[in-house]
């Protein structure tokens, strides 16, 4: 009984989140998503003051071999190049079938030019030994850091292009406060990523800056679905005065939450398939590190859109003067409200809740001045009907 209880409960969760009816505090809990975002951005950025980021060749250079076999391992391949000195070179797979490389990279930017050219010629060697082939097959490539630090720097020129350009349009079509919301919420996406990638040693190559700036246009259209919901519910707190802007921007998370967890899942598989099958099953580095990144900086974005950019846009908005004393009026209209005995708990739980940061999603401030209307309507019936009217009175003193 207690497991179809549960059952139960699970499916009515979830058809109130579809519905649009949940009541979370995401406005009022927002120090916990802060610091816990916060813990997240220190351990980050303290590992990359550490132990930095592990570039590819694209970025540091190198020497790259690729060796069509259909049977050489990782292990052999290592195996092969070990008593060469490249024991900290990096080996994997491409591919598959008789498409099938084993791809070995290594740094020799250490070396004279000499002893280079001679090193290269015995891996192949080596390689080729490896794998039964001839060592004219073992494709080899020479990659210079210049090309991966113009990478570098295409990439910081598209971003700060991208800041401007999305705080120009957000500041035109909702405004200046929204904007800048929404690019610390970006800002957090690409601090967790950048973190997280250095924490777990994961290596950054071309295809992790492509989709790091991808990303951002993930994280963004989440933060706009929410901010164009606020903008649509903030015409209810400046004209009916009943809520304020916090529990204005609580009521638009609530209302588009569904909408967020269907959008960042509907895109979110595909690239779990993309690392799953195209990286693990048949072996395509590049689609790793491209759907790697993805993964990470969608599952952020799903995350900052709901739980940092609205609290901040509710935070900066709540210190302009007009909201500031629509707040004020509503505390001290539920104070009134709480010295009546029959409306007094009910208003006192309502003003606790604004004077926390706003509670639930619903309009309690509504709920609980009909509630006290209603108590007030039934209690003057009860006294009007057990009260004799003027006209009895009169016809009684007649007879």
């Amino acid at each position: 009984m207690q497991v179809m209880d549960k059952g139960f409960s699970l499916r009515r969760g979830f058809g109130r989140i579809f519905r649009g009816e949940t009541e979370i505090n995401f406005i009022g809990n927002a120090k916990r998503w802060f610091i816990l975002s916060g813990v997240v951005i220190i351990l980050g950025l303290s590992s990359l003051a550490i132990r930095g980021l592990n570039f590819g060749i694209d970025f540091k250079g190198g020497v790259s071999w690729e060796v069509p076999s259909a049977s050489l391992t990782v292990s052999q391949a290592r195996a092969a190049i070990d008593p060469l000195g490249l024991s900290s070179a990096t080996v994997v797979t491409l591919g598959g079938g008789t498409g099938r490389t084993v791809e070995v990279q290594a740094d020799l930017n250490n070396l004279a030019q000499t002893a280079k050219t001679a090193k290269e010629q015995a891996v192949s060697a080596a390689l080729a030994k490896a794998a039964h082939i001839s060592a004219n097959q073992v494709s080899l490539t020479d990659v210079g850091p210049t090309w991966g630090g113009e990478i570098t720097s295409k990439a910081i020129r598209a971003l700060v292009f991208f800041f401007l350009a999305i705080a120009a349009y957000i500041s035109l079509r909702f405004e200046p406060k929204m904007a800048i919301a929404a690019l610390l919420a970006v800002v957090h996406d690409i601090l967790v990523t950048v973190g997280i990638y250095s924490l777990s040693g994961f290596q950054v190559t071309p295809s992790t800056v492509i989709a790091i700036l991808t990303i951002l246009g993930y994280s963004l259209y989440d933060t706009i679905v929410v901010f164009d919901r606020i903008n649509e519910n903030i015409s209810n707190v400046v004209n009916v005065g009943r809520r304020t802007y916090s529990g204005a921007v609580n009521d638009s998370v609530n209302q588009v939450l569904a909408r967020s967890i269907n959008t960042s899942t509907v895109a979110i598989i595909p690239i779990l398939s993309v690392l799953v099958v195209g990286a693990y099953i048949l072996g395509a580095t590049t689609l790793k590190d491209f759907g790697l990144a993805l993964f990470i900086g969608l599952t952020t974005g799903a995350y900052s859109s709901i739980f940092i950019a609205s609290p901040i846009l509710a935070w900066l908005k709540e210190r302009e003067p007009r909201y500031k004393v629509l707040r004020q009026n509503i505390v001290s209209a539920q104070a009134k409200a709480s010295r009546s005995p029959k409306t007094g708990k009910a208003a006192g739980k309502v003003a606790a809740g604004v004077q926390a940061g706003e509670s639930g999603s619903g309009n309690e401030v509504g709920a609980t001045a009909h509630a006290s209307k209603s108590r007030l309507v039934s209690v003057d019936s009860l006294h009007g009907s057990n009260r004799p009217s003027a006209r009895n009175k009169s016809k009684g003193r007649r007879r």
